[in-house]
């Protein structure tokens, strides 16, 4: 049985009240949480950094909580080390954010950390081909980065059955994480495709209920597993 994992994307939180929206988005089963990090320059955003992340240490089951941390910045490098040393599970960032991408890959990893690549709805996977044997996850964005909210881009879907493939091929335990307009209407779908990891930000901060919106998640994640014993 596959396990799916659900990271759940802070950017749709309410920042007034960022510490306890974590908190409970954890109570409520989530199994990571994904740290968006933009600098209104790589992209047209600006959010939060290592201060805060920090600062949100302060709750006992924050600090304890698996961090994803998606860095949308350039340069990137001096922001590696500072989340880094926040011992966050993942950093993932995009190879066009550095100008030596071995370079970024050899310092995630000196700090023991998980290293993403990071690839946008309409960019080329030749990169792939290049560094898949240096990396642990592959984050596919399956909306234009910046911003939340946005409707799932459906072409991406081939995109990640033929990373599914690459990854099959390589031998290696690389993630495949997917980021970008999921939510319980598609997420069986895409789960289908061979995804690790499924980004969830307004499908659920947007509810009131975020227990119920969890359950509703993983019970079609459930489907997926149950079809796939059911071929064998």
């Amino acid at each position: 049985m596959k396990n799916f994992l659900l990271a759940s994307s802070i950017l749709s939180a309410d920042f007034s009240k960022l510490g306890e929206e974590i908190c409970n988005v954890l109570d409520a089963g989530s199994d990571m949480i994904h740290f968006d990090v933009m600098d209104n320059h790589f992209v047209s955003n600006l959010t939060i950094g290592p201060l805060v992340l920090e600062s949100l240490f302060k709750y006992k089951k924050i600090r304890y909580a698996k961090f994803d941390v998606h860095l949308m910045t350039s340069p990137v490098d001096d922001l590696v080390v500072k989340f880094a040393k926040l011992n966050v599970e993942v950093i993932s960032f995009h190879p066009e954010s550095t100008t030596n991408v071995n370079e970024t890959i050899k310092l995630i990893k000196n700090y023991n950390c998980k290293v993403g690549l990071v690839l946008n709805p309409f960019a080329s996977l030749n990169i792939l081909n290049k560094f898949i044997d240096k990396i642990d996850l592959i984050l596919l964005m399956s909306v234009n980065p910046g911003f939340p909210g946005q409707v799932f881009i459906s072409s991406v879907l081939d995109k990640i059955r033929i990373v599914r493939n690459l990854i099959n091929k390589s031998n290696r335990n690389i993630l495949l994480e997917v980021d970008g307009g999921i939510n319980k209407s598609n997420i069986f779908a895409i789960a289908n495709c061979g995804v690790d990891i499924f980004v969830i930000g307004s499908a659920i901060f947007n509810t009131i209920n975020y227990v119920e919106t969890i359950r509703c998640l993983r019970n079609e994640l459930k489907k997926v597993n149950f079809i796939s014993r059911s071929v064998r």
